[in-house]
């Protein structure tokens, strides 16, 4: 039951992510990725900074500042990049593939040998979230495919390390987040003013956006994630991330005036049952609870996220 549990909470980390392309398209400005990860990132990550209250210390700022580029610093631009540029959910849906990239980095990284039944979830769950978008390929992107498949890469690589560096001695997810948001928005924000200029005049819609994005989207759904991260396996919760692409076909349908095809609901049938495939555990491939590192790699006295 706690498992089941644990699950859940995570997965509604890639529910709300699911949420992010509407939005990005109606309501915030136009073509500004890197400002809009910047505003997703940093002040969320100076917020989850502020309730922790606790810094990386020795090895661990190092380690920081690397998930904060590959889990934010790289994955918001590029991801921002792709929803500016393909239309509804089929940025998310090329990011489908992260199931696959995770489960060969697991293998190389963490030692953790694929089973046929993973790779089959994997196929299975890129096919039918494909299947989503089906009727809208002849509107593929070029550049926005592979913005995509660079914000997927990116956070897999995030995802797998994670797993294996756990977190240090009386640290918590919420703390965790607040690192690599912190890192990741201040790499963003020299990129985003020298290639984007002065941040654009925001009305009461785009500063809506902006809110939504930087708390429920980013502050909780990053400490949800990173929670489930140090309770799953990486294989586990990145199963759960085809729920995105699913959530923005169906925010589509319901906001937007997008219609579903008997195709399409079938591709997200396929996608949701292979999601729950991701879920089951084979002999010996049960979760370990992270295990944190030696106490010197925080800044004061062990301490636990309020929240944790």
């Amino acid at each position: 039951m706690q498992r089941i549990t644990t699950v859940l909470l995570t997965a509604l980390a890639p529910v709300s992510w699911g949420t992010t392309y509407a939005v990005t398209t109606e309501f915030l400005p136009p073509d500004r990725p890197l400002f809009t990860g910047l505003m997703r990132a940093l002040p969320a990550g100076l917020l989850l900074l502020a309730l922790g209250r606790v810094l990386p210390r020795g090895l661990w700022w190092g380690r920081a500042v690397l998930l904060g580029a590959l889990n934010i610093g790289a994955f918001f631009p590029l991801l921002f990049l792709s929803a500016y540029r393909l239309p509804g959910g089929m940025a998310a849906v090329v990011g489908s593939v992260g199931p696959l990239f995770v489960v060969g980095l697991s293998a190389l990284l963490l030692g953790q040998r694929p089973t046929a039944r993973t790779l089959l979830a994997g196929v299975g769950a890129a096919f039918g979230v494909s299947l989503v978008v089906l009727k809208a390929a002849g509107a593929l992107d070029g550049l926005g495919v592979l913005a995509a498949l660079g914000s997927t890469a990116s956070m897999s690589a995030g995802v797998v390390l994670t797993k294996k560096w756990g977190r240090p001695e009386g640290v918590g997810p919420l703390a965790l987040a607040g690192w690599q948001l912190t890192a990741g928005g201040l790499l963003i924000a020299p990129v985003a003013f020298l290639a984007e200029g002065a941040p654009p005049a925001l009305d009461g819609r785009a500063a809506a956006g902006y809110l939504y994005l930087a708390l429920a989207n980013t502050a909780v759904a990053y400490w949800l994630w990173f929670r489930g991260i140090g309770r799953l396996t990486a294989t586990q919760v990145t199963f759960l991330g085809p729920l995105s692409p699913l959530t923005a076909a169906v925010v589509g349908w319901a906001a937007l005036g997008e219609a579903l095809t008997p195709l399409q609901l079938t591709g997200m049938a396929l996608a949701f049952g292979a999601t729950v495939a991701g879920q089951l555990r084979a002999g010996g491939d049960a979760a370990t609870p992270v295990r944190p590192s030696p106490h010197r790699g925080t800044s004061e006295r062990p301490h636990r996220d309020p929240v944790a």
